[in-house]
């Protein structure tokens, strides 16, 4: 079973800058797609970004140019370098995996999820 643990969340200020950590179990890491979701209050949990399995990387458009996400395969482990932040995107982020078919933005229905890290920028 795949367990997802995120972390790295916080509270910064608009204009700043925090890193997310999510460390994956179960699977085999290299071979899945790694997405980074978000979700606001009142809000449906939304893909931020995409890592596939063969490198390339996918954007939401309110984060291109501000959020990269990169991945370890010797620490199965996924990132998001999330700079330049504003208050609009604050949520709780969550981690998923699955085939390069299914992380992608019309998908959500993974078998589970994290707890997720709450990320609020704020001054």
């Amino acid at each position: 079973q795949v367990q997802l643990v995120e972390s790295g969340g916080g509270l910064v200020q608009p204009g700043g800058s925090l890193k997310l950590s999510c460390r994956v179990s179960g699977i085999i890491f290299s071979a899945n797609a790694m997405g980074w979701y978000y979700q606001a209050p009142g809000k449906e949990r939304e893909l931020v970004a995409a890592a596939l399995s063969d490198g390339t990387t996918n954007y939401r458009d309110s984060v291109k140019g501000r959020f990269t996400i990169f991945r370890d395969n010797t620490k199965n482990t996924v990132y998001l370098q999330m700079n330049s932040l504003k208050p609009e995107d604050t949520a709780v982020y969550y981690c998923n995996t699955g085939s390069d078919y299914e992380v992608n933005p019309f998908f959500t229905n993974f078998p589970s999820w994290g707890q997720g890290t709450q990320v609020t920028v704020s001054s």
